[in-house]
């Protein structure tokens, strides 16, 4: 994260002086002279390559710029202080603290986090191991609060290290939509979109809305992530992606995230062109189960629903042939034997149309599923991203009749 890169404590002398219209003012409220002050503000606006601040004899007045990095700031901030009341604590941790913690401490955190071990995570960061742990341990002190727990493993965090360290990866990546943004301000339509994917947005409609938005901003940087839903859940609720696409959940995942139903999707079973069973009219279970299968693994919706179709057949006890949750490890393996498959009816409409996959002919019973997108309850996105939140929310509504809302 480029947002990892800033001083804190510049940030805060940056916010105070647009807060109280003055170098002097600010001074008294973050307990910096001017000089440092003045200074402070100089690095950030090479930093943004920016002016932050329209000098006159009346005063210091923020630039469009400098509005955009305040609202960022503030956003930072209070991901910080959201932790003032950390797990594992009967009073909340004095304020002050968030007054006195700095990047490199966060930045610490973050790292052993990540690695579990000090001195791998002071390589990460290319700083010493000393270093790092002084860091690490001065966080500690700061917080009156034990953050490190020697395992098996190596170095975990506590809870309350880990609402810390979610809070300030937030707290950075506010920092990154900064940067994206002031760039845009000054006329550079670049910008970042991470995205995290599970296997049906892959093939349903991720690939056109990403043709779309690379056409209208070239420069975009994007990044897809392609995991089990757990792992992308993480990443997004941390601040490591920005939308994850795919199956929603329901009950909603976890109470910081925000779901949006794009299209219906119903499951379908599948087998190579030339299949026995492509000439049969509704084959019953037994038939089905007399087949092995190539199904979804883990705790995916498809796999469950797999399971309870096939709850009541003793010939399918022994469990599917293969299990896999690629496409392409699917269809090559369909295409090479007379295994079946249940997917997504928008994964196989592709392969079904050009003739590459067969469809056998009976109801699954199976209840329509809601894909969309999942994002950050308090998310807020760059032009670019909301840019292609347009374009995804447009390509759901291309899909046919009988799948788009």
């Amino acid at each position: 994260m480029l947002g990892e890169d800033f001083n804190l404590r510049h940030l805060r002398a940056f916010a105070a002086v647009c807060d109280q219209g003055g170098i002097s003012a600010a001074s008294d409220l973050v307990h910096l002279s001017q000089p440092a002050i003045t200074q402070a503000i100089s690095k950030l606006e090479r930093l943004f390559e920016t002016r932050l601040f329209q000098r006159s004899s009346k005063g210091m007045f923020p630039t469009e710029a400098a509005l955009v990095l305040l609202g960022r700031t503030h956003r930072a901030f209070d991901f910080l202080a959201s932790v003032t009341d950390l797990p594992g604590r009967r009073e909340r941790v004095d304020p002050g603290f968030l007054s006195l913690v700095t990047s490199t401490q966060l930045r610490a955190l973050i790292a052993v986090a990540a690695h579990g071990n000090f001195s791998v995570a002071a390589r990460a960061l290319a700083i010493a191991q000393p270093s790092l742990h002084r860091a690490a341990r001065d966080l500690e002190a700061l917080a009156s609060q034990v953050f490190y727990l020697k395992s098996a493993k190596g170095i975990e965090l506590t809870p309350a290290a880990e609402a810390l360290a979610r809070a300030a990866k937030l707290a950075f990546s506010e920092m990154d939509q900064a940067i994206e943004e002031i760039a845009e301000v000054n006329g550079k339509k670049a910008g970042t979109l991470r995205i995290g994917s599970l296997p049906l947005s892959l093939s349903a409609i991720l690939p056109d809305a990403l043709n779309e938005i690379t056409a209208q901003r070239p420069a975009l940087r994007v990044s897809v992530m392609d995991a089990p839903f757990a792992e992308l859940l993480y990443a997004l609720r941390n601040g490591e992606i920005d939308i994850l696409l795919g199956a929603l959940r329901d009950p909603d995942p976890a109470p910081d995230v925000v779901q949006e139903p794009l299209f219906d999707d119903r499951l379908c079973v599948v087998c190579r062109p030339g299949h026995p069973l492509l000439t049969e009219r509704e084959p019953d279970l037994d038939r089905l189960a007399a087949y092995p299968w190539v199904v979804a693994r883990g705790k995916t919706p498809t796999r469950a629903h797999f399971d309870r179709f096939f709850a009541s057949v003793q010939s399918l006890e022994r469990g599917p042939a293969v299990e896999s949750n690629s496409l392409v490890m699917v269809r090559r393996i369909l295409q090479g034997s007379n295994k079946l498959s249940m997917i997504s009816l928008n994964q196989a409409r592709e392969h079904l149309e050009a003739g590459t996959l067969g469809r056998v002919a009976i109801d699954l019973r199976d209840s329509p599923r809601r894909i969309g997108l999942t994002h950050r309850q308090n998310w807020q996105p760059t032009r670019a991203q909301s840019a292609f939140l347009e374009i995804i929310r447009k390509v759901a509504k291309s899909l046919p009749d009988d799948q788009a809302l």
